[in-house]
């Protein structure tokens, strides 16, 4: 089983991954090459309606949405996951809890 490093057309994040998986999506997504993330959007698109909307057509939404972006959208939920957690740890308090402060009960 051979793994190779291949970087999605999507967000253009690299992972190592089977010729066979690889194969798999491409297949199940007009050709390309799409991240868990993307590939999970586009899905729900096409599930929402299925009679408006074809697989190509999601894909090609979604990367033109993706394009409108400096960032990549696995860069954006990085940062959201990142901020969320600095905030759970207390590090990044929300501006109202610093403005009426918590309480201790």
């Amino acid at each position: 089983m051979d793994v190779e490093s291949v970087m999605y057309e999507c967000c253009g994040l690299t992972e190592d991954c089977t010729q066979h998986y690889i194969s798999e999506v491409k297949a199940n997504f007009a050709g390309k090459w799409l991240c868990g993330l993307c590939s999970e959007v586009v899905s729900d698109e096409v599930s929402r309606d299925r009679e408006l909307m074809t697989v190509e057509e999601a894909l090609n939404a979604h990367l033109s949405f993706c394009g409108k972006f400096k960032a990549n959208p696995a860069e954006l939920v990085a940062d959201g996951m990142k901020q969320m957690l600095r905030r759970r740890s207390g590090e990044l308090l929300p501006a109202k809890s610093k403005m009426f402060g918590r309480s201790k009960f």
